[in-house]
């Protein structure tokens, strides 16, 4: 089976900077972050800063869905915090 992302919710994680999202392959739950400097240029801990990763995660979540989606392909883990350096 190939991974897909039926479920559009996402999440941010204030202690770990970063926004978390699921995918599927299959009946198994792939749990993925992608960190919030690796999207968005907004400094942390400023007001508004979560609405302003969620929309940015909104806005590139088909490339995020691709990267998410490579990674998945190479090493098939359970678990997986995307950076800047997977965008690159």
């Amino acid at each position: 089976m190939s991974l897909t992302f039926p479920n559009r919710s996402r999440s941010y994680d204030e202690a770990g900077k970063r926004i978390r999202f699921v995918g599927h392959d299959g009946m198994f739950q792939i749990s993925f972050s992608v960190s919030a400097d690796a999207i968005s240029e907004a400094p942390p801990g400023t007001p508004g800063a979560e609405a302003t990763y969620l929309a940015a995660f909104d806005t590139a979540s088909g490339p995020i869905h691709d990267v998410a989606s490579k990674a998945y392909a190479r090493t098939r883990r359970s678990i997986y915090v995307l950076t800047a350096a997977d965008f690159a």
